[in-house]
C-alpha cells in the first residue's frame, strides 16, 4: 500500500513521546483540588468545555490548559476559590512543562533508520516553546529535515505543508497516534498514514474510524512502519 513516498512526517506527542498522561495527571490533582465545589467527574467536564471554547485564543498546549484550569476553578466557584489554590494550579501547569522528554519505544532507531533513504519532517501543533522544548530535550532534533508546529491539524494545514514541501500529497506519509490529526486530514487530501495508537487519548482527538476512507493503515508499534517501508 505504502509506496512512492518522498516525505514522512511524525507527530510529537505521544508518537514520539510521552505527553497526554502528563496532561490527564495534572486534571486529576485540579479535580481534587475544587472538589469542594463539584463533584470531580463534573469539574473535568467543565474544565473541558473551558478548553475547547479556548481553543482559538489559545491554541493547543500547556499554557492555554494553565489558563483554562485557573478559568474554570473561578466560574465553578463563583470566584470565590482560595488564591492559595489558585498558586497550585499555576504550579501544576509549571509541573507540566518541567517533565522529562521520555521517548516511546525504538523512537531514536526507527528515525535513524528511516533517515537514509527519506525525508523526515517533525509535524505537530501545541505551544512553540514547549515543543522546541521538549525536542531539545529528546535529542531526536538531528533526524529532522524541517520542523513545523502547526497552528492546527486539518486538511488546509496539510495543503500548506506540502507546498512548502513541493511535493504531491501522494508522496507524503503522515505517522502519528490521532485519527482526527493526524490521520483523517491527510487521507482526505490524497496523503498516506499510519496510525499508532497510544494508550491515553485526549477526548478532543478521537474520532469514528468510518469516518475515515483513504490510504492508511493502523500498526501496533513503531518499528513495523520499518516493515511496511521495505
Amino acid at each position: 500500500m505504502i509506496k512512492n513516498i518522498k516525505v514522512i512526517a511524525f507527530d510529537a506527542d505521544d508518537t514520539l513521546w510521552v505527553n497526554e498522561p502528563y496532561f490527564q495527571e495534572a486534571e486529576k490533582t485540579f479535580c481534587s483540588l475544587l472538589e469542594n465545589f463539584l463533584p470531580r467527574k463534573e469539574i473535568s467536564a467543565e474544565l473541558y468545555k473551558t478548553e475547547i471554547s479556548n481553543l482559538e485564543k489559545y491554541g493547543y498546549g500547556v499554557k492555554g490548559f494553565l489558563l483554562s484550569m485557573i478559568e474554570t476553578a473561578l466560574r465553578i466557584s463563583n470566584k470565590k476559590v482560595p488564591s492559595e489554590i489558585i498558586e497550585k494550579i499555576i504550579n501544576l501547569g509549571k509541573s507540566i512543562l518541567e517533565k522529562p522528554t521520555e521517548l516511546l519505544a525504538d523512537v531514536d532507531f526507527v528515525l535513524n533508520k528511516l533517515g537514509s533513504n527519506y525525508k523526515l519532517i517533525l509535524a505537530t501543533k501545541g505551544d512553540l516553546l514547549d515543543q522546541h522544548r521538549k525536542l531539545t530535550k529528546s535529542g531526536l532534533g538531528h533526524h529532522f529535515h524541517r520542523i513545523e508546529i502547526m497552528n492546527d491539524k486539518n486538511e488546509s494545514e496539510y495543503r500548506e505543508l506540502l507546498k512548502r514541501l513541493e511535493i504531491r500529497s501522494e508522496e507524503f506519509l503522515m505517522v502519528g497516534n490521532s485519527l482526527k490529526s493526524d490521520i483523517l486530514p491527510v487521507v482526505s487530501i490524497g496523503g498516506q498514514a499510519i496510525h499508532i495508537p497510544y494508550h491515553t487519548t485526549w477526548q478532543h482527538e478521537t474520532t469514528d474510524k468510518k469516518n475515515i476512507s483513504g490510504l492508511y493503515c493502523e500498526i501496533s508499534k513503531l518499528t513495523e512502519l520499518l516493515e511496511m517501508l521495505k
